[in-house]
C-alpha cells in the first residue's frame, strides 16, 4: 500500500472478529441471512444481507436503507448496485442491507409494530424492548464489524427532502468520507441520540446518513444521486478504481431551520427544493377555502431549501420550508454556479423531480 493509500484509509484498520461475512470468499458476491429475532410463533426473523467482497482486503463499508421501515428510496438504490452494478469492487469488503426494519417495512411503517422508532435505539440491549433487542442483535453482528457506514434516509411522511449528507464533521476521517460522497450540501452534527449512525461512529465505524426524497418512494434522480455518492466514498477508500467526483458547489453548515406556518390555509408553493431564497422572498401563500389570501410566508434570511412540505393544507405552526444557512457572503458564489448548471444536470433533474408532487408558481409581490 503506497504511502498516500494508507494515510487516507488510516482509519480501516479495525481489528477482525469472526462474523457471518467470513463465509463469502474474496472476489465472491452473496447473499446471507441475519437472524435478528424471533416472531410470536418461535420463528428467526431474518433480514437479507449481500455481501461483495473485492479480491484484496481492505475496508469494510455497510450501507444501509430502511432502518424507518417507509424509507425506501435506498432500497431501490441498493437494489440497483445488486442488480446492475455501477462498479467493480476490487478491496475491502462492501455490506448492503436494503432493508434493517423488516417489519415496519412489511407494514410500510415508519416504526416497530411497538411503535417504537428503531433510528433511536441504538446501540441497544439484549435485555431491552424490542425495538432495542432489534438494535443490538443488528448491530453486534453487523455494524460493529464495519469501518464505515452509509445509512440512506428519505425526509419523513409528507415531506421531501434535497439530497444532502449528515455528519460529524469534527471527525477528520469521517469528514473527508462525507465530502466524497459528492453532494452539494452537508449538515454538520453527531446525530439525534439513539440513532445509528451516532451510535455507530461512537463504535468505530464512522457513519453518515443521505437525506433525499419522500417515503414510499423510489424516485430515479435520488437513486442515481446515491449510487454515485456511494460510488465515490468506495472510490475515496480505494476500493474502487477512480476518483470521486466533485460537486458543482459545496455547502458545509450546521444552521439549519423550519419556517412554520403562522395561520390555518391552503398552500401555494414558490419555490422548491434545492433552490436558493433571498430574505424576504416569497416561500408560499397560504389561501382559505374560499380564496381569499390568508398570508404569505417569507424567507428569514438567505439561505437554500434543504426541505418542504408536499401537503399544502396547514394548520398554526405547521412546517413549510425547512431552509439552510449558508455562512455570509458565499450564497452569491452558490447563485452564479447554480446560474451556470445545464438543465439535464442531475442537480437540476433532481430539483425538478422533487417538486412533482406539488404545484410552484411565481410569487407577484405587487399583489401585496
Amino acid at each position: 500500500m503506497s504511502e498516500h493509500t494508507a494515510k487516507d484509509n488510516a482509519h480501516a484498520h479495525k481489528p477482525r472478529a469472526p462474523w457471518f461475512a467470513d463465509a463469502t470468499p474474496p472476489g465472491q458476491r452473496e447473499w446471507h441471512d441475519l437472524v435478528i429475532s424471533e416472531s410470536v410463533a418461535g420463528r428467526d426473523i431474518s433480514i437479507p444481507v449481500y455481501v461483495w467482497k473485492g479480491k484484496e482486503p481492505g475496508p469494510v463499508v455497510s450501507v444501509t436503507a430502511a432502518v424507518h421501515g417507509d424509507e425506501i428510496n435506498g432500497t431501490g438504490t441498493i437494489r440497483s448496485i445488486i442488480t446492475d452494478p455501477p462498479f467493480q469492487l476490487l478491496r475491502g469488503t462492501l455490506v448492503m442491507v436494503p432493508v434493517v426494519n423488516l417489519l415496519g417495512f412489511e407494514r410500510h411503517s415508519r416504526y416497530l409494530p411497538d411503535r417504537r422508532d428503531l433510528n433511536r435505539s441504538f446501540p441497544g440491549s439484549s435485555g431491552g424492548s424490542l425495538a432495542s433487542r432489534l438494535a443490538h442483535s443488528f448491530f453486534t453482528k453487523l455494524t460493529k464489524h464495519c469501518d464505515y457506514g452509509i445509512d440512506l434516509h428519505t425526509a419523513a411522511v409528507r415531506r421531501t427532502n434535497f439530497p444532502n449528507v449528515r455528519a460529524d464533521l469534527s471527525i477528520p476521517d469521517l469528514r473527508a468520507f462525507a465530502r466524497a460522497f459528492g453532494t452539494e450540501l452537508i449538515i454538520d452534527g453527531g446525530g439525534p441520540k439513539g440513532s445509528l449512525r451516532r451510535a455507530a461512529t461512537k463504535a468505530g465505524c464512522l457513519t453518515m446518513i443521505l437525506e433525499a426524497g419522500e417515503v414510499w418512494k423510489v424516485e430515479s434522480a435520488v437513486v442515481e444521486y446515491a449510487v454515485r455518492g456511494i460510488a465515490n466514498c468506495l472510490r475515496h477508500l480505494r476500493m474502487v478504481e477512480g476518483k470521486p467526483t466533485r460537486p458543482a458547489y459545496r455547502l458545509e453548515t450546521d444552521a439549519s431551520k423550519w419556517v412554520r406556518a403562522t395561520a390555518g390555509g391552503f398552500l401555494e408553493f414558490h419555490v422548491a427544493p434545492g433552490e436558493i431564497v433571498h430574505e424576504d422572498e416569497a416561500i408560499a401563500t397560504s389561501w382559505d377555502l374560499g380564496g381569499a389570501e390568508v398570508e404569505t410566508i417569507r424567507a428569514p434570511c438567505d439561505g437554500i431549501v434543504l426541505g418542504m412540505t408536499t401537503i399544502p393544507s396547514v394548520a398554526p405552526g405547521d412546517p413549510v420550508v425547512h431552509l439552510t444557512y449558508p455562512k455570509k457572503g458565499s450564497i452569491s458564489r452558490i447563485e452564479r454556479v447554480m446560474d451556470k448548471l445545464d438543465d439535464d444536470s442531475l442537480h437540476e433533474r433532481t430539483k425538478e423531480d422533487l417538486s412533482r408532487s406539488f404545484v410552484v408558481t411565481e410569487h407577484d409581490d405587487e399583489d401585496d
